[in-house]
């Protein structure tokens, strides 16, 4: 191997590390915020949780302010892309769609009730003073692109004639609120278990509501034994 090449690898294996401790560094800051609220949390204790030297953490992503947006822009892109990949599952060819907004309903939900997506709103309502913006800004990557992609697929089921409605945004707007807004008091902000049966239910009253204000056929009851 050419002297180029090799010095080639070595800066990939260069860059690579320090794009590994970079996101150790936010998991950790995560972590600690999520655990210790931002007034509480210090760099000490984030170079801990990282395993990390304090000046490490300085030099990658500064004090402890841009850490925390930082960290909490990370969490919430990660949260984001789950979220997302449940979403592009509702797709206009599935044989039972209220099947599919069930499961489709039930796996948001498990994105929803994740820890960390707990401890991210969480952050998000504690330090809404302190950092505005951040709420705008997290909401505008998360919360938005989820409620577009999920506009997208009920526009999609709407023009192959599964549906019937005119505002796929608004209506999107709906399928959220119905899935997700017996959770929050139920589960004291997800600090109470809100688990699988009650997740299941919410799903499933959620999905039937939901097609018979929208759906081009009223959704068959579920069987009684």
């Amino acid at each position: 191997m050419g002297r180029a090449k090799i010095a080639d690898v070595a800066g990939g294996a260069s860059t690579r590390g320090r794009i590994d401790k970079r996101q150790a560094i936010l998991d950790a800051a995560f972590t600690v915020f999520a655990r210790e609220g931002y007034a509480q949390a210090s760099i000490d204790m984030i170079a801990t949780e990282a395993g990390v030297a304090k000046p490490t953490i300085y030099n990658h992503l500064g004090g402890k302010e841009n850490l925390f947006r930082h960290a909490m822009a990370a969490s919430a892109d990660k949260t984001t892309a789950k979220t997302l990949a449940v979403v592009s599952r509702l797709t206009v060819d599935v044989p039972d769609l209220h099947n599919a907004f069930v499961e489709v309903g039930r796996e948001l939900l498990d994105c929803y009730c994740a820890e960390d997506s707990w401890a991210l709103r969480r952050l998000l309502h504690a330090e809404i003073v302190r950092f505005p913006d951040l709420f705008d800004m997290i909401g505008a990557n998360g919360p938005s692109q989820v409620a577009e992609a999920i506009a997208d697929r009920l526009a999609r089921l709407a023009l192959a004639g599964r549906l019937r409605l005119t505002d796929p945004v608004e209506a999107g707007e709906q399928f959220l609120a119905l899935l997700t807004s017996p959770v929050a008091g139920r589960s004291a902000l997800g600090t109470r278990p809100f688990d699988d049966t009650q997740r299941q239910h919410a799903a499933q009253s959620a999905a039937t509501t939901f097609l018979r204000a929208f759906g081009a056929a009223p959704p068959a009851e579920p069987s009684v034994a």
